[in-house]
């Protein structure tokens, strides 16, 4: 089996598999955005083969595995990508540290798409809280960014 083909499948369902992974409560709030921060490296790593449509896909099936709406996530993962995707060569220059706050704001950028979305749908209210992710897939950029980096470069995907 030749794991160059499926590395990014295979990175976006273990991806998809955090995102719902039982969590203790106490914890669970600050859980990552694993699927957007996987996204996010490799649309900027490969933006031919991961783009708004790759992102489109995902955020319907993290509608179906959360049980929101169909289209909550997915409108705002394609948006954060788009916006990804239309500067990954700028962003490509940056620092690691400096892409972790441009990754922080688009994952907060995200979340507040999400919350618009399901206070229209559900009326539901904002709570600090909803934004404990953002600091953590900040903080998490860096290691996700170096191990599929790895990754990509021992499989010499391209």
């Amino acid at each position: 089996m030749n794991f160059r083909n499926y590395a990014i499948a295979l990175s976006i369902i273990a991806a998809l598999v955090l995102q719902i992974m039982p969590m203790p409560a106490s914890v669970d709030p600050f859980r990552p955005d694993w699927v957007f921060l996987v996204l996010a490296y490799w649309t900027l790593a490969l933006p031919n083969r991961v783009n708004v449509g790759v992102a489109f896909i995902n955020g319907l099936l993290l509608d179906i595995l959360l049980g929101t709406a169909l289209g909550v996530h997915s409108f705002a993962m394609c948006s954060c990508i788009f916006v990804l995707a239309a500067n990954y060569q700028r962003l490509r220059n940056y620092s690691v540290w400096q892409q972790s706050v441009i990754v922080g704001l688009l994952a907060a950028l995200y979340h507040l798409i999400v919350f618009w979305l399901q206070y229209l749908l559900t009326d539901v209210n904002f709570l600090f809280s909803y934004l404990w992710p953002v600091f953590t897939s900040m903080a998490l950029w860096p290691w996700i960014f170096s191990l599929l980096r790895k990754v990509r470069r021992q499989l010499r995907i391209t």
